[in-house]
C-alpha cells in the first residue's frame, strides 16, 4: 500500500470524528458553569497543626480539592478512554489510547491550540484547546484511586514522568497545560482556587515531608 491512500485514509478519519466531536460536545455538563470555583486554602491556615506529618497529609487533603477536580481526573482516566464533563462521562466521539493497541485520533483533529467559544445556539459553549491537548498516559492514570495511592503515584518518579518533587512543584505551579484547569473556556467550572494558590499549597507540602494520606 501507498503513503497516499494511508494518508487519505487518516485524512478522512480525522474528519469524521471532528464532525462527530460537534455534535457529541453538545451533552449537557449537569453543574452549573456559571457558579464561581470556590477557594483554596493558603499554607499558613495549616500552620496550628503541630504535628509535621499531619499537617502535611492535611495539605495534601486540600490539595487534592484540584486533582480529583473534573477538569484534572478527566484528563487523567484510568481506562481506554478520556472522559468529559462534570459526571466524567467517555469521551465523545471515541478516544483510545494508543498505547493500549487501538488507532489513536490526533487530538488537534477537534481541539485547537486554544479554547474555542461558540456563538451559534448550543448546549455547551466553547472547545477547550491548547498546544499541547491530550491525556495523560495509563502510569498517570487517577481515576478510581484513593488519595492516597494518587499521592505515592504522583511521588513516584517512574509513574510521574520523571519528576523529583522540585519538577512536580514546578509542573504544578507554572506549566500552561495544567493551567488550563483554572482557565477551561466558556461553560466549565474551573477548578477551585487557582495555579499560583496550588502551587503554593505543593510547596508547603513537600516542605513539611510530602506525606501522603494513610
Amino acid at each position: 500500500m501507498t503513503g497516499a491512500p494511508i494518508s487519505a485514509t487518516r485524512a478522512a478519519s480525522l474528519a469524521i470524528v471532528a464532525v462527530a466531536a460537534i455534535a457529541a460536545f453538545g451533552r449537557p455538563v449537569g453543574a452549573d458553569p456559571s457558579s464561581a470555583s470556590p477557594p483554596l486554602k493558603s499554607p499558613a491556615d495549616f500552620s496550628s497543626i503541630s504535628n509535621t506529618s499531619e499537617r502535611s497529609r492535611a495539605i495534601f487533603d486540600e490539595i487534592s480539592k484540584v486533582i480529583t477536580h473534573p477538569r484534572c481526573m478527566n484528563c487523567h482516566p484510568a481506562g481506554d478512554h478520556p472522559t468529559q464533563g462534570d459526571d466524567l462521562h467517555e469521551h465523545m466521539p471515541p478516544i483510545w489510547r494508543a498505547e493500549t493497541g487501538h488507532f489513536e485520533a490526533n487530538c488537534s483533529g477537534c481541539h485547537s491550540s486554544r479554547n474555542f467559544t461558540l456563538h451559534e445556539p448550543a448546549s455547551y459553549r466553547s472547545i477547550p484547546g491548547h498546544p499541547r491537548w491530550g491525556f495523560a498516559p495509563m502510569s498517570m492514570a487517577w481515576q478510581g484511586k484513593s488519595l492516597g495511592e494518587i499521592c505515592r503515584q504522583l511521588k513516584d518518579v517512574q509513574a510521574n514522568g520523571g519528576r523529583d518533587l522540585a519538577a512536580l512543584h514546578e509542573h504544578i505551579a507554572t506549566d500552561d497545560l495544567v493551567g488550563w484547569a483554572w482557565n477551561p473556556g466558556e461553560g466549565r467550572k474551573p477548578a477551585p482556587g487557582s495555579q499560583a494558590a496550588a502551587g503554593e499549597l505543593v510547596q508547603a507540602w513537600i516542605d513539611s515531608g510530602a506525606e501522603c494520606p494513610r
